[in-house]
């Protein structure tokens, strides 16, 4: 295959092929095994998945080069023991994953940071108050949404997807006991759906979206700086954010030290932008965005888990594997 064209596949290309195998799996493992066993499966995996996708390489190359220009920290440059330790990163986020899913990683055990006070207003949103919605990121372990439910004492959380296997991933979500999470798929934002999520927002109940990963087939996107260069971020978190006139807040979930840490931000009071600014609001809503990320990524550099081509193709002699 055409280098280039590798370089360029989308996310969801992988994500669909494997994404609920890999779930199945999980909860299937879930039932058997333990981390101790499970681990040096992973790990072997691991390694097989480093050795044998280049591109998988090159990308990582690239996102610490980035980095570490972005920040001056020459630490940060990609050596290949730096590369090959973001892949091991990504199997100890696996088999922690494994302790969510069987309910060992509980609200105890992680440290939440959340200097605005985000998490009082997901108490009283399950005492008559209205939803809010939280921004997430594959930065970290994405699925801390569980541990979020049980921040707000079991208070529903709604997870917008893109996925069309959303009906499988909400079947094995039940069998895995997690009753307080939903996946709901949005493939666009019709009057219909509109509705349903107002409803639910009214109801007291959060919606949670990935601001940092863009649809395969919408074209609602926004090119922005991040870490120094140009990438295409999605549009549909802030134009749903504005749409329903509802509170942002951000979602980070990073392992420092051996141990989780929350980070929730609060973001935008009321979205909402004035007449024949929609594109411009967007635009700067998701420039604060990266910015943010970007500094969220210092805090735990290896656990950018975006294996794809995230920035605008650059020229290969930028990003050469050193392999």
């Amino acid at each position: 295959m055409n280098e280039h064209v590798m370089h360029e596949r989308h996310w969801s290309t992988h994500k669909e092929r494997g994404s609920l195998f890999l779930m199945r799996l999980t909860a299937f493992c879930v039932r058997i095994f333990g981390r101790r066993l499970l681990a040096p499966v992973l790990y072997l995996i691991v390694l097989y998945f480093f050795v044998s996708a280049r591109s998988a390489r090159r990308n990582i190359r690239q996102y610490q080069t980035y980095l570490a220009d972005w920040s001056g920290r020459d630490a940060l440059r990609p050596t290949l023991g730096r590369v090959f330790g973001q892949f091991i990163a990504f199997a100890d986020n696996l088999l922690d994953r494994l302790d969510v899913w069987r309910g060992r990683l509980r609200f105890e055990q992680v440290q939440l940071i959340d200097p605005s006070g985000v998490r009082p207003r997901l108490l009283r949103s399950q005492q008559g108050g209205r939803g809010e919605i939280l921004v997430v990121t594959h930065l970290g372990n994405p699925d801390v949404c569980r541990a979020m439910a049980e921040l707000g004492e079991q208070v529903p959380l709604n997870v917008l997807v893109h996925n069309r296997h959303v009906a499988q991933f909400n079947r094995l979500l039940g069998e895995a006991g997690d009753r307080s999470m939903r996946l709901i798929q949005v493939s666009e934002l019709d009057t219909a759906m509109m509705m349903d999520l107002s409803q639910r927002l009214e109801r007291g109940e959060w919606l949670a979206i990935a601001g940092d990963r863009v649809p395969l087939h919408d074209g609602r996107r926004v090119t922005v700086d991040f870490l120094g260069h140009p990438a295409a971020f999605p549009q549909g978190p802030w134009l749903l954010a504005g749409l329903l006139r509802c509170p942002v807040n951000l979602l980070c979930c990073l392992k420092v030290e051996g141990r989780y840490r929350i980070y929730l931000d609060h973001f935008l009071d009321a979205a909402h932008w004035e007449r024949g600014q929609r594109d411009a609001t967007i635009h700067a809503w998701v420039q604060r965005y990266a910015d943010h990320l970007a500094r969220q990524c210092l805090i735990a550099p290896q656990q950018w888990f975006n294996f794809y081509a995230y920035w605008q193709p650059a020229p290969l002699e930028e990003v050469r594997d050193a392999n």
